[in-house]
């Protein structure tokens, strides 16, 4: 099978501005990003940015970048886009993986794309991996996915679920799981999901993929037996990536 890697991209950000650019040892963040992905066997990785200076850095860098409009109001809306932008057919698979991953494992990427492949029913897929602490089950911050029998989302939520009744104070049996931020699409539902109404419970949980639940689409989900590498958010976040980086 063959997929695409979008990149969503976006300079402004409240906590740490001109994010994508910051410089992770001689790069610029949105870059290692790229290159991490070139590394999961996809057919194309794309960057999808909102300005000119994110399309010029991955270009100065030999990735690919597309320049999509600055009023989006999410990552996926500026993923479907670039769809359009790069004319990818309805039937085509699309790995979205944020811009601000550079420690993501490539193997998650590829593992993603082929579980979406190997189930049709599904216009979705993501990863997850079993959480060990009570504080992160317990954390809002990190967000949990229950499953079906077919490895297929029933609802993700910032609440600690499953609720393990009898013994609240200690972790479920089998372990909880932990959602991880990265998504397959089929090309024909992207372009789609920014039509879809936004849901009750997406609003209430502040957690988008819930849209796609609300209106009947189904979310298969690969679970993975090791954590991805932290995520930038923060200006602590940057250091200690630099730091992982440098070592």
């Amino acid at each position: 099978m063959t997929f695409t890697v979008l990149i969503p991209a976006r300079l402004g950000s409240t906590r740490l501005p001109n994010k994508p650019l910051a410089d992770i040892a001689g790069v610029p963040m949105v870059v290692r990003v790229a290159q991490q992905a070139l590394r999961s066997g996809a057919q194309r990785v794309v960057v999808a940015g909102d300005h000119f200076e994110i399309v010029a850095a991955c270009q100065a860098h030999g990735i690919e970048a597309v320049l999509t409009r600055t009023d989006h109001p999410s990552g996926s809306d500026r993923l479907a886009e670039a769809c359009d932008l790069l004319d990818l057919p309805d039937d085509s698979i699309v790995v979205n993986l944020q811009g601000d991953e550079p420690l993501m494992d490539p193997e998650l990427v590829t593992d993603v794309a082929h579980l979406l492949a190997r189930h049709p029913q599904a216009a979705m897929s993501t990863a997850a991996h079993a959480i060990d602490s009570v504080t992160d089950f317990h954390n809002p911050n990190v967000v949990k996915v229950v499953l079906d029998a077919q490895h297929m989302a029933l609802y993700f939520s910032r609440a600690p679920i499953a609720w393990p009744r009898d013994t609240p104070d200690a972790l479920p049996s089998p372990a909880p799981l932990r959602h991880i931020g990265i998504y397959a699409y089929r090309v024909s539902f992207l372009r789609l999901f920014p039509k879809l109404a936004q849901a009750p419970l997406e609003r209430t949980e502040s957690l988008e993929q819930l849209r796609a639940l609300w209106h009947g689409h189904r979310i298969a989900v690969h679970i993975t037996q090791h954590a991805p590498g932290p995520g930038v958010d923060t200006p602590e976040d940057l250091a200690r990536v630099r730091r992982l980086i440098r070592g």
